[in-house]
């Protein structure tokens, strides 16, 4: 991608999609400390009212802000934030899709804000996402 000082209002950024496996949370629980089982028991899932296990919420996060520098390579985030709106399911088998979109927003002095938009199978997960970025 162009570096940041390249990028203007208005501009699009190209989507990303990540794949996220069980395994991937797994790993993520370790890392995290955050061993909730939600995120690796289909019958505890199922239990307490979700649809099956769903990736943290964190963890989903955290790939935006992969995106985020996969858009802008050696910008610094000074911020990223969203509300959770919605789970990613993962399956058992196979993976599911996170996507990342955006839109470049308003430069103020060195720092740029990207208004974005993450989905998984096409439902929207994280509200009001965005980031702003310095480089």
């Amino acid at each position: 991608m162009s570096a940041i000082s390249e990028l203007t209002k208005g501009d699009a950024l190209p989507e990303i999609t990540f794949e996220i496996t069980r395994a991937d949370l797994v790993a993520y629980a370790a890392a995290s400390g955050d061993q909730n089982p939600i995120h690796q028991d289909e019958e505890i899932a199922l239990a307490v009212g979700l649809p099956g296990v769903i990736a943290h919420g964190m963890y989903t996060l955290a790939l935006v802000g992969r995106a985020v520098g996969e858009w802008a390579p050696g910008a610094e985030v000074v911020e990223l934030g969203a509300k959770f709106v919605a789970p990613v399911v993962v399956p058992a088998t196979g993976a599911a899709r996170v996507t990342v979109t955006g839109t470049v927003g308003e430069r103020t002095d060195d720092l740029l804000a990207l208004a974005l938009l993450v989905t998984s199978d096409g439902t929207k997960v994280l509200g009001a996402p965005k980031a702003t970025i310095r480089g």
